[in-house]
């Protein structure tokens, strides 16, 4: 149950965004829609409105284009249609499908199932809606986790099939879906010489170019223990930032903290910490991150992150305490 929290109160902010002309006639046009079952924010810097807008349109078409093929609750895309056939069948997807699973598998390989991109099947037997009134039983725990396992994924790279092995089995990309589409959007603008922006898919942003003043784009970090406080406000020219936390939906049971986001691997709710933001050149990559360091808690996430030195890290534990990796470069 690899979730993000709520978008209106994300640990990030973006700053000094206003739509005003600049030294070189630029101009900034934003709009809000809902894609991929949540909240995008779209921002383009333009020479004229008309352009701005009409690159808008083409950011969202493409976000919809992706979210036909991955969104495992699209009974009719090619993600469903492979989980519909675990068991029975490979599936031939676009290579696009099959390289994003590719990817995600890797990711679940290198966080030793931390991460795993066949979550979606795992029982919901955790309820955060207040409603729990004492923890599930061992054996349900391990029960709700049997069909979860990405080692039964089994690609074809020739015939660009995917096939799981156990009936009952599922892939999902909720927790990489939203950064994929944003890079690929910055990819799409860039290549048409769109010269900055920011996509902001439920608080996973890529971003690129300046502000019409010709200042980076500046994401703030702020304590959700502190709102009224900034950390830290990191500027960003191309680059991108994910957030995933657990201070919204969480139980509490013998005075433990038990977080809505489950770790995969054993069917029990992460716990240590309540939020973790990345930062590096990639969201797709930063969210996958993002979510393994919730699960894997502070030690080990520290050390996963060093397997990937473009990407730095702030972690607020469930105590308050703010913890970063030794490559962030900001001061908090």
């Amino acid at each position: 149950m690899m979730t993000k929290i709520s978008f209106l109160n994300k640990v990030l902010c973006v700053f000094a965004i206003s739509c005003c002309l600049s030294a070189h006639s630029q101009i900034l046009r934003k709009r809000t829609t809902l894609l991929m079952g949540g909240r995008f924010d779209i921002s383009i810097v333009a020479k004229d409105s008309l352009t701005a807008e009409q690159n808008i349109n083409e950011v969202i078409a493409e976000i919809t284009r992706i979210e036909n093929l991955i969104s495992d609750w699209k009974p009719d895309s090619q993600v469903s249609q492979v989980n519909q056939n675990a068991g029975i069948k490979p599936i031939k997807v676009d290579r696009e499908v099959f390289e994003l699973t590719q990817r995600a598998i890797k990711l679940s390989e290198i966080t030793n199932g931390g991460f795993d991109v066949s979550f979606a099947a795992m029982d919901r037997i955790w309820k955060f809606d207040g409603s729990m009134t004492e923890m599930p039983s061992a054996e349900a725990i391990k029960k709700s986790v049997e069909k979860v396992g990405y080692k039964n994924i089994i690609l074809d790279s020739v015939e660009s099939t995917i096939f799981l092995k156990l009936k009952g089995m599922k892939i999902g990309f909720g927790a990489l879906g939203e950064g994929y589409a944003t890079d690929k959007c910055r990819a799409m603008m860039i290549a048409k010489g769109i010269q900055a922006g920011i996509i902001n898919g439920s608080g996973d942003m890529s971003t690129w170019g300046k502000q019409h003043n010709g200042q980076p784009w500046k994401i703030g970090i702020t304590n959700p223990f502190k709102p009224e406080k900034v950390l830290a406000v990191v500027p960003l020219n191309q680059g991108a930032v994910t957030t995933s936390g657990s201070y919204e939906k969480f139980v509490v049971f013998n005075g433990k903290r038990y977080s809505h986001i489950i770790n995969p691997a054993t069917g029990y709710p992460a716990t240590g910490l309540c939020s973790v933001t990345v930062f590096g050149p990639n969201a797709e990559t930063a969210n996958g991150l993002s979510t393994s360091l919730m699960v894997l808690g502070q030690k080990e996430g520290l050390l996963l992150l060093q397997k990937f030195p473009e990407y730095s890290c702030v972690m607020i534990a469930d105590n308050g305490k703010v913890i970063k990796s030794k490559n962030f470069a900001y001061k908090l």
